[in-house]
């Protein structure tokens, strides 16, 4: 089978902690790859590793057949990437923070200027574009950090919890563009904390908790290892009992109701489902609703992990990896003196380091 990116048991280690201790992730091309888990799980290590940012210390990795270590310079000519937090330089403007990529990516000036345009227009980010980014509201930021990681039509995507910290609306549209790459034909890589998301656009899940997969299956096959279907009914209330005897005549389980006028059910197939839904009908029985309803990922998350929220405390090495950002962040768009840099200043001094890097 051809994977757009694989590793196989990468092992990492910071100090004392261990990020992760032999992790697979594979993802067919033109998929979303969901990666779930906890903070401190090893989600964001697996990204970096696959990203060339960071190397295992046991276990390889591939992206578009080319070797992770051996090959860097060829792998990062294949992707983009966004972290959690926006990573673009606040002093340059929307268009010259996809330009400086562009000219990173030795794209001609003529075509940077092209792509940065039609990025910032796909991002509704167009107004915008000759303001500096630091004027920009967080949920642009965060577009605009996306449309970086586009600048170069990459066939491979890892988007690291892209919609940490916004508002539910903004990360539908996040959702929308996600669903815009794989459609263009990208493959995805998703990290995320939020079950919905996860459950909304990858098309397969591996769950990572304490540097280990411990579970991967497509949403339908992870919600399985919750238990069974449930059935959702919502009858006419003059004949909720009626409904709830006939419930648990075709089910051999008693009907509980979780909010008044509802009843549920655990069903063991759809055989059951379709009984229920005759001896409904023959008894004339009228319903507002009438779902049969695999569990939820939450559920799955919980009887995985022991844990409801997957958004629990961080370990050790994520908060290195946190100030390793903030390092980072501060040496950003100062010269070795602290004095702000120009554009071209700074264009040249990150090829200087993306030269070195490869």
């Amino acid at each position: 089978m051809t994977y757009a990116f694989q590793a196989e048991g990468l092992v990492k280690r910071f100090g004392k902690t261990t990020a992760l201790a032999g992790v697979d992730l594979a993802a067919r091309p033109g998929t979303v790859l969901g990666v779930l888990g906890p903070n401190g799980a090893g989600k964001s290590t697996a990204v970096r590793i696959l990203a060339t940012l960071l190397r295992p210390d046991a276990g390889r990795a591939q992206v578009g057949g080319h070797d992770v270590i051996r090959h860097p310079a060829r792998v990062r000519r294949l992707v983009g990437l966004t972290g959690q937090y926006a990573s673009v330089d606040e002093s340059l403007t929307g268009t010259e923070n996809l330009l400086l990529i562009g000219a990173l990516l030795d794209l001609r000036r003529a075509e940077a200027k092209a792509r940065a345009a039609e990025l910032l227009a796909r991002f509704e980010l167009t107004e915008a574009a000759d303001r500096p980014a630091r004027t920009y509201s967080g949920g642009m930021r965060r577009r605009l950090d996306l449309a970086a990681s586009l600048v170069g039509n990459p066939q491979v995507v890892f988007l690291d919890e892209p919609t940490t910290g916004l508002d539910p609306a903004k990360r539908e549209d996040v959702w929308g563009m996600i669903r815009s790459l794989v459609a263009d034909g990208s493959t995805v890589l998703l990290t995320t904390q939020y079950l919905e998301e996860a459950d909304a656009l990858a098309d397969a899940i591996s769950v990572i908790d304490h540097g280990r997969v411990i579970a991967h299956d497509t949403p339908a096959g992870l919600k399985q290892i919750a238990g069974r279907q449930t059935i959702v009914v919502r009858p006419d209330p003059h004949r909720l009992d009626e409904t709830a005897a006939i419930l648990e005549a075709e089910t051999g389980q008693p009907a509980h109701a979780p909010t008044p006028g509802l009843l549920t059910v655990p069903a063991s197939g759809d055989a059951v489902f379709a009984a229920v839904v005759g001896r409904l009908a023959v008894a004339g029985i009228g319903v507002a609703e009438l779902a049969l309803r695999l569990p939820s990922l939450d559920e799955v998350f919980f009887t995985l992990t022991g844990h409801h929220d997957p958004q629990r405390k961080g370990t050790e090495h994520k908060d290195r990896q946190g100030e390793d950002q903030g390092e980072d962040k501060d040496r950003e768009g100062k010269d070795t003196n602290g004095k702000a840099e120009g554009f071209g200043a700074r264009l040249r001094r990150r090829r200087m380091e993306r030269r070195a890097a490869a």
